[in-house]
């Protein structure tokens, strides 16, 4: 039994593509850092190295203050007479604020930086 034409089920699995020439794809001066950075040219070398130099400095930065927070003490322990409970107070107790907050910081740093990075490659 013939069906009306009008009647008949199409089936449409995606529109259909339409083919350029390859100037007109992308606009001049178009790249991918993705592209880039996979296939390993200068530019892609490029980008991987400014995200490993912030977080060199975020790093170096960290350092830098636990050097100025705990480098003084053997110093300050020398200089004070007999003061075994301050040493165990200040250790124990003095540092442990500041090297948690300032873990917190690089972690979030670092993470910031990353966030930055996968955001200049994947939105061009």
């Amino acid at each position: 039994m013939p069906q009306d034409p009008a009647e008949r089920r199409v089936t449409v699995t995606a529109p259909p593509r339409r083919t350029l020439p390859h100037s007109r794809l992308r606009p001049r001066g178009y790249y991918r850092p993705r592209t880039e950075i996979d296939e390993q040219t200068t530019l892609g070398h490029t980008y991987v190295r400014s995200l490993m130099r912030s977080q060199l400095r975020a790093g170096l930065a960290v350092l830098a203050v636990l050097g100025l927070l705990v480098g003084p003490l053997p110093l300050l322990f020398a200089v004070l007479p007999d003061a075994r409970r301050l040493e165990w107070a200040v250790l124990g107790f003095g540092l442990y604020a500041p090297l948690v907050l300032l873990a917190r910081w690089y972690v979030r740093r670092a993470e910031r930086n990353e966030r930055d990075f996968v955001r200049l490659v994947e939105d061009r």
